[in-house]
């Protein structure tokens, strides 16, 4: 048994875990801007959007200090950096100071994200096994976390102290995890007379597949985030109480599908498993797209929970592992055209709903994971894990 990739197992889980508390604690956040800054709704929705134009901008550049530096040190790196980030957030005094810090929030967390996931796949290669939907799950009980418990914070003792105290506990996990964060293993060399080359946007259309495949399943997963509620509070008049369970079950059955899906793929392969899985999500969207009741939407919401939990976290694993690409180019690729999906969804989903309804909505939302599940065959390269021999990691 390889102790250290094991170490690095659980250390690559805290950093993902990490991540989620900081988002988690940053949700409960949101509404108090209006207030403090004296902003209308709209204003708040652009500062918002600086969170995602900062994060995926910052991505384009993360394969390339990824491959210059390795995913330890750049994982490391961007933590520490998002660290303080909340509270500087929290405590701006006003607009022009608290505009740069939410791109600096996007950008901080959406390089460690591709930098997390980039030395998940060097875990995965070294074990020999699946580690990443599992790692998404450690993602989704931080944000659970950071979420519930960090609401409660607030009420008790303040915004101030909530995003100090988040700090804080994330910079003490951050400093147990990172001795046991494996180091990259060393590249091959190149062939005679060519120059290794990472470039912003590698000329690897594998990749923009993937991309197209993450973006396509990433929409669908904001579509339930961002307007499951109001689907059931507008078409089946649903109250308050029971409108949020949709998001709720839904969360909830892809956080345990996530904890469970490393051992379904390593039985059954990527590729099936995703297949399986689109067409589940797909199931469960389009059976809420017609529901005739509230019970029967949130029930297939919550079975699209099942479907939707695995389907990024192959297709990250799929970017990682495509022939003649490093894992931080191949996922910073991919993540930052799925990370669009999520600032796409909002508007597009809620100007279709607007347009042609909420049902169409979601029944179209359905067709885009049956396209991911019909198109499973191209992530193929995350059955590559076992495949790829490990050579001397590069030293940090």
């Amino acid at each position: 048994m390889d102790i250290q990739a094991q170490r690095g197992r659980w250390a690559v889980a805290a950093m993902f875990f990490v991540n989620g508390v900081i988002m988690g604690a940053w949700a409960p956040q949101i509404p108090l801007l209006l207030p403090r800054h004296d902003i209308t709704e709209a204003t708040l929705g652009l500062m918002i959007l600086l969170i995602g134009i900062g994060a995926v901008g910052a991505m384009l550049f993360a394969g390339k200090l990824i491959a210059a530096h390795g995913s330890r040190r750049m994982a490391i790196l961007f933590a520490a950096l998002a660290v303080p980030v909340l509270p500087f957030v929290v405590l701006a005094p006003n607009l022009w100071i608290l505009a740069p810090f939410m791109v600096l929030f996007g950008a901080t967390l959406g390089c460690m994200d591709v930098s997390m996931n980039a030395n998940a796949v060097e875990v995965e290669r070294r074990l020999g096994r699946a580690i990443m939907s599992a790692s998404h799950g450690f993602w989704s009980v931080g944000g659970f976390a950071g979420g519930a418990i960090g609401g409660l914070a607030i009420a008790r003792f303040g915004p101030q102290a909530q995003a100090i105290g988040v700090a804080v506990l994330a910079l003490a996990v951050l400093a147990s995890a990172a001795p046991f964060l494996i180091a990259d293993a060393a590249a091959p060399a190149p062939a005679a007379g060519a120059a290794p080359k990472t470039v912003l946007l590698p000329r690897v259309p594998a990749l923009y597949i993937l991309g197209s495949l993450a973006l396509f399943t990433m929409i669908a997963e904001g579509g339930v985030l961002d307007w499951a509620a109001l689907y059931l509070i507008r078409t089946m008049e649903t109250g308050l109480d029971r409108a949020g369970l949709a998001f709720g079950f839904f969360s909830g059955t892809m956080a345990i599908m996530r904890f469970l899906g490393d051992r379904v793929r390593d039985r059954f392969g990527a590729v099936r498993t995703l297949r399986v899985s689109g067409v589940i999500a797909a199931a469960g969207i389009m059976a809420a797209a017609v529901a005739p009741t509230d019970t029967i939407a949130i029930a297939g919401f919550a079975f699209a929970g099942l479907g939707v939990a695995n389907m990024v976290p192959i297709l990250f694993s799929a970017a990682g592992n495509v022939p003649g690409m490093g894992p931080g180019a191949g996922i910073a690729t991919v993540t930052m055209m799925g990370y669009s999906g999520i600032l796409l969804a909002p508007t597009g989903i809620g100007y279709a709903a607007l347009t042609i309804g909420y049902r169409p909505t979601y029944a179209i939302l359905a067709v885009l994971l049956l396209v991911v599940a019909s198109q499973a065959g191209r992530a193929v390269a995350a059955d590559r894990v076992t495949s790829r021999p490990v050579t001397q990691a590069k030293a940090d």
